[in-house]
């Protein structure tokens, strides 16, 4: 979650910022939500509904973890060909100006992008960007 560059203007190309966000948000608010869910099943049904008190509050504690499986899934996940053109694209410029980056190979992932990703925005100038 933290390789990857949080900047609004990859948001509406990538879906990785919006997961990053509700995860990071998700993080700290899900278990006083599971709590909350599961006591109030219980004050209102009893001790009768337990299993499904159980089964709210265990399905709120599993949205963040869903989250970050599916970011651990995607940073693995190959690049298809055109983020792959684009990204080396990006690399060249780069590496005309003057910054060091390794380039992407055949077998690229989305973890190697958002390395490059990070390397860009925090040298490249927001001309570049504005032109996405």
């Amino acid at each position: 979650m933290k390789t990857w560059p949080m900047v609004r203007q990859l948001s509406f190309y990538f879906p990785e910022y919006r997961v990053i966000r509700a995860t990071q948000i998700a993080l700290p608010v899900m278990p006083i939500l599971a709590l909350l869910a599961a006591a109030s099943q219980l004050y209102i049904h009893g001790w009768e509904f337990l299993p499904q008190a159980i089964t709210l509050g265990l399905f709120f504690i599993s949205l963040p973890i869903q989250g970050l499986l599916w970011l651990g899934w995607r940073s693995r996940h190959p690049l298809p060909l055109t983020l792959l053109e684009w990204c080396d694209k990006l690399t060249t410029k780069m590496i005309a100006m003057g910054i060091s980056c390794r380039p992407l190979g055949p077998k690229a992932c989305y973890f190697d992008m958002a390395l490059i990703l990070k390397a860009a925005f925090e040298r490249l100038d927001e001309q570049y960007w504005e032109e996405l």
